[in-house]
């Protein structure tokens, strides 16, 4: 059960970066409100995740690539808190 909650948690955070990388294209083609509640909502949930990474990395010809290191570091961190879990509860 703690195995499938903690799946599901990174599971939501991987969607909320995705769904930020895509609004952060979108104002190249059509205007969107930036204080839409859902906007908001993906703005104000990931930027505490990617701001360390962006201070590390620098944008490369414009392409913010925190994302993607963000993405990995997620992976190491789900398979160690599942190697966690495995450990305590099994």
């Amino acid at each position: 059960m703690i195995w499938l909650v903690v799946d599901v948690m990174f599971d939501v955070i991987r969607w909320l970066i995705i769904a930020r990388i895509i609004l952060s294209f979108i104002p190249m083609f059509t205007r969107i409100d930036p204080y839409h509640p859902l906007i908001r909502f993906v703005m104000e949930i990931t930027e505490p995740l990617m701001a360390p990474f962006r201070k590390l990395i620098p944008p490369v010809g414009g392409l913010d690539l925190s994302p993607i290191v963000l993405f990995l570091v997620l992976e190491f961190a789900r398979t160690l808190v599942k190697q966690l879990i495995f450990m305590l509860f099994y």
